[in-house]
């Protein structure tokens, strides 16, 4: 990979990692489910009048919008505004590669190899430590809930597998348009009218600041970028970086909330992040040594011949 696209690929994961402070830093003036209503509002809007609908059926692109808009955002909005740190909550989300696993060896009948099975206990292993945490930056509805947003999460990776798409761009923009009524009307049958009242009397310039990059960098920005460097470089290399994101987003919640990081945190992103590169990479870098030991010159001395 030249080094510019590193770089570039290196600071989408940063903005992924940030992204979970900047959405508590909303979250502070704007009902959760409100706002991610409105960061999908954008999302859609206008960019839906420019762009050609993905070459796919409409379950697939409503379904998708449906899962992802509700399901993830609106469920861990509501979890880190429940006082799940965001730090935390972006390394908790990173169970959906797990989840994404077990749903496609269910759907898909995909077998689980051993080094997936690895991961998974090293990960839950960093759960536990998750759970031992008492600094009052986890509590147990926040830890359910983005657990509950990576299971969605890992739904919405399955309705992208099957609907089988190129268009991901599109697909996104498309499907974005069908997240914000829905979201907007639960909010309203859990809030009644406050939401709404407090957004247009307390609206303040980090809930603008963090709608908007929810909407740009994050979202339209970040998938951008990171599609485009998986159609020049093959997934194997671009894939790995991603797992810079819950480290970006531990760092951010440190720089911008003061969050304090103790030895359970350390121990928890290590090993939810070892977990993940073993499960999810632990057979290709097996095979990518054994070829080369393979493709090594004999050591038979010079001047030798095979009996």
């Amino acid at each position: 990979m030249k080094t510019r696209h590193l770089l570039l690929a290196i600071l989408i994961t940063a903005i992924w990692g940030v992204n979970f402070s900047v959405i508590k830093l909303g979250l502070t003036t704007v009902d959760p489910l409100i706002l991610a209503g409105v960061r999908f509002t954008l999302c859609a809007l206008p960019a839906i009048f420019f762009i050609q609908k993905p070459d796919v059926q409409w379950r697939y692109i409503i379904g998708y919008g449906l899962v992802f808009g509700i399901g993830l955002w609106g469920v861990v909005n509501i979890g880190i505004q429940s006082g799940l740190s965001a730090g935390i909550a972006s390394l908790v989300l990173q169970f959906s590669a797990f989840f994404t696993l077990l749903l496609g060896s269910w759907i898909f009948k995909e077998a689980i190899s051993r080094y997936q099975l690895a991961g998974i206990g090293m990960a839950c292993g960093g759960l536990l430590s998750i759970l031992s945490i008492v600094d009052g930056t986890v509590t147990t509805a926040g830890l359910i809930l983005v657990l509950l947003g990576a299971v969605a999460w890992s739904a919405a990776n399955v309705i992208m597998k099957k609907a089988k798409t190129t268009q991901v761009f599109a697909f996104l923009v498309w499907s974005s348009a069908f997240s914000p009524i829905p979201l907007f009307a639960l909010d309203y049958a859990v809030n009644g009218a406050a939401g709404y009242s407090a957004l247009v009397n307390q609206l303040d310039y980090r809930a603008v600041l963090s709608i908007l990059f929810q909407v740009y960098p994050n979202t339209l920005f970040g998938y951008w970028v990171w599609n485009s460097l998986l159609k020049r470089y093959p997934v194997s290399t671009v894939a790995p970086l991603s797992l810079l994101v819950p480290v970006f987003g531990l760092l951010g919640s440190v720089i911008i909330f003061n969050e304090s990081l103790s030895l359970n945190k350390i121990v928890a992103v290590v090993l939810i992040v070892s977990g993940l590169g073993v499960g999810l990479y632990g057979q290709r870098i097996l095979n990518a040594v054994l070829m080369r030991s393979r493709s090594r010159p004999s050591s038979t001395p010079y001047g030798t011949r095979d009996r």
